[in-house]
């Protein structure tokens, strides 16, 4: 799509005429974003409830997303634009590192930086951002706290149809990275400030926020918003919220239904878990419940059950060829 974006939607607009697709549902930070900038030409054809190009970004845009939660008083890291800062100004200069150097639009953390002091900031970021764009620098959160995904759905006035919580549990790179084991929560807290935040921004339809605790206060902050259905939302489906039935009655104006969600429920991805294993110190940890692999509360993110291992075969072979692609 990013290669050649005018074949992309040659493409996708033949394939929803001759498919005869009702409504698409964006499982990627590209595809979302394509759909909002296009939106008044391609809901003509199908039907999808995204904002406009403009709002989209003042949730999608890190950067932006931070200087509304600094403006509203919403928790977030402490956090400056560097695209706005001098690099030898006194804020940089005397920022509590280590700290995080971030882009301001991109997926999968690519381009995150973990900088240690002022003096690798200035021979780190100029290479970096002729690569990834503008970048914004952001207080380090230390390891220890909560890792927690909140996902709601609003209609185009901004109210809230539904919600749910998964807390992850256990993620690879063992740093900070992918889900390999989340569990469903409730935090109607988190929920509320979340809702509030896209109507603040007028944003319509899905939204999937990452939160991170800072253990020493053990207070949960914004960190980010997906503007699309991130692959462990299995963990939500799993614990009763039938978040496929939720967009698509949305997007076409259907009466919403009514779900019993279940807390803990744990929804384990192998392929992670099985490198979450390989390179943490906590794996004999009886706190990390490492090998229950059986449970009416225990689902997989990789495959539907131990009688289709199919798809965990295929997907982690994809993964495995991805990985060294890329090396």
């Amino acid at each position: 799509m990013r290669k050649d974006p005018n074949l992309y939607a040659d493409v996708l607009k033949e394939m929803i005429l001759e498919e005869s697709i009702d409504a698409v549902i964006p499982t990627g930070d590209g595809n979302a974003e394509y759909l909002s900038q296009h939106r008044e030409e391609l809901q003509t054809l199908v039907r999808y409830e995204l904002p406009c190009h403009d709002d989209f970004l003042k949730g999608y845009d890190k950067r932006r997303l931070m200087a509304l939660c600094e403006e509203k008083g919403y928790p977030h890291p402490y956090t400056i634009d560097l695209s706005a800062s001098d690099l030898r100004s006194i804020e940089v200069r005397g920022f509590p590192y280590p700290a995080m150097l971030k882009p301001d639009c991109t997926t999968g953390g690519r381009g995150m930086t973990k900088i240690t002091s002022y003096e690798e900031l200035v021979s780190s970021y100029p290479g970096l951002h002729e690569k990834y764009g503008e970048y914004h620098l952001q207080q380090f959160i230390e390891p220890g706290g909560r890792q927690v995904k909140v996902q709601l759905y609003v209609d185009g006035e901004g109210n809230l149809l539904q919600s749910s919580v998964i807390r992850k549990r256990r993620w690879y790179p063992v740093e900070g990275g992918s889900c390999s084991c989340a569990v469903s929560e409730e935090a109607p807290e988190m929920v509320t400030i979340c809702h509030q935040i896209l109507k603040d921004i007028h944003w319509a339809g899905f939204a999937d926020f990452d939160l991170i605790e800072d253990p020493r206060t053990n207070r949960l902050l914004i960190m980010e918003m997906n503007p699309r259905v991130p692959a462990c939302i299995k963990g939500a489906m799993a614990a009763g919220m039938d978040w496929g039935e939720i967009i698509v009655n949305g997007y076409l104006d259907l009466p919403q239904k009514e779900y019993a969600y279940r807390t803990g429920v744990v929804t384990r991805h192998l392929g992670f878990e099985a490198l979450w294993f390989l390179h943490s110190g906590e794996r004999w940890s009886k706190d990390q419940h490492w090998f229950r692999f059986f449970g009416k509360d225990i689902h997989y993110q990789d495959m539907s059950d131990w009688t289709d291992p199919l798809p965990f075969l295929f997907g982690s072979f994809r993964n495995i060829r991805k990985v060294f692609l890329h090396r």
